[in-house]
């Protein structure tokens, strides 16, 4: 078995050759999603009525948001469309490098 190469990983969002590990996503721990099962990634600015204060959970039941307690000081976030109802949401600190990772590996 191969280890998979870490592509990124700022403590809280890693990316490897496999797919993406959101940490604190669930109180007891991370979810891990592998990128075949990603459609789309969407990145939009965080705001008040978009997450930026939001430190974990839901806020509407359809976007969830891992633990970060630092994302009221970030400005973007990523949609992460799995084609379900509930939509992860992250904000890695690097937004931009973790969008490109992704989309590399949907393409």
């Amino acid at each position: 078995m191969t280890e998979s190469q870490a592509l990124y990983d700022d403590g809280r969002i890693a990316c490897d050759d496999e797919g993406i590990t959101i940490r604190w996503y669930y109180l007891w721990g991370a979810r891990r999603i592998p990128y075949r099962a990603i459609r789309a990634v969407r990145t939009y600015p965080l705001s008040l009525a978009r997450g930026k204060w939001r430190i974990w959970g839901s806020g509407d039941l359809a976007h969830w948001y891992n633990l970060d307690r630092t994302r009221p000081t970030k400005q973007t976030g990523i949609e992460i469309d799995l084609g379900r109802r509930i939509v992860p949401c992250i904000t890695p600190d690097d937004a931009a490098a973790v969008t490109h990772i992704i989309e590399e590996h949907l393409a």
